[in-house]
């Protein structure tokens, strides 16, 4: 068993399930962490409560932080799998194909989608880790750790941090996008596509790509023209 599980993953329908799998896992990640950035809205004693409530989670049973710690590195292994599948099978349809067609007939759709997944990921990439310095280590947020949850949102969003909000739009937009392709792509190798379905799952991609871009760009556009804060 131990022999089987590399060698599937090491051909192209073994490297695209676990692109597929991993994409899933951070799709409802993304899900869920934007209907907890939502709770803004709510005010910040309700914004405040759902951000100690998800560092104690599972308590008394688990110690502080173990059940988001979990979390946090199921998705971190599904990050780096993912990129990881996507670098190989994009190396190997390079050296599958060595000579670049000369028809120019290629379809715009699909250089547009390849160029979004690729120079997208590295801008999706320094997003992430910008935000994990800002709002997890703490390290470049304006309020510092003496401030709630909120507050720290709040300073991030500022109208002087104009900056901010704009890259962080750009982010999320590449992640709708992203989002739109990955889902589609995920749901042809997980062979659940039909010409009958073709077009409602393509729909659905594209819902679920902007619901999810839309959902995180409402929070730092609201705060920066002060509609919360």
């Amino acid at each position: 068993m131990a022999i089987a599980i590399p060698a599937i993953y090491r051909s192209t329908v073994g490297k695209k399930a676990v692109m597929a799998v991993t994409g899933a896992i951070m799709v409802l990640y993304l899900i869920a962490h934007m209907v907890g950035n939502l709770k803004i809205f709510m005010g910040a004693e309700d914004f405040n409560h759902y951000s100690h409530w998800l560092r104690t989670l599972g308590q008394p049973a688990v110690p502080r932080r173990t059940v988001l710690t979990a979390i946090e590195v199921v998705l971190a292994v599904s990050i780096v799998l993912h990129m990881w599948s996507a670098i190989s099978l994009g190396r190997r349809a390079v050296h599958a194909r060595p000579v670049k067609y000369k028809s120019k007939k290629k379809s715009h759709a699909q250089g547009y989608a390849v160029h979004t997944m690729r120079y997208g990921g590295i801008i999706i990439a320094l997003y992430v880790i910008w935000h994990l310095l800002d709002l997890t280590f703490l390290v470049v947020n304006p309020a510092g750790r003496g401030a709630t949850p909120y507050e720290r949102v709040i300073q991030d969003f500022q109208p002087s941090h104009w900056y901010v909000t704009v890259f962080y739009i750009v982010a999320v937009s590449l992640v709708g996008l992203h989002l739109r392709h990955g889902v589609w792509s995920a749901m042809q190798t997980l062979g659940m596509r039909s010409p009958r379905n073709d077009r409602a799952l393509r729909a659905l991609a594209a819902t679920i790509g902007a619901v999810v871009a839309l959902g995180f760009i409402a929070v730092p556009v609201s705060v920066t023209f002060g509609w919360v804060g």
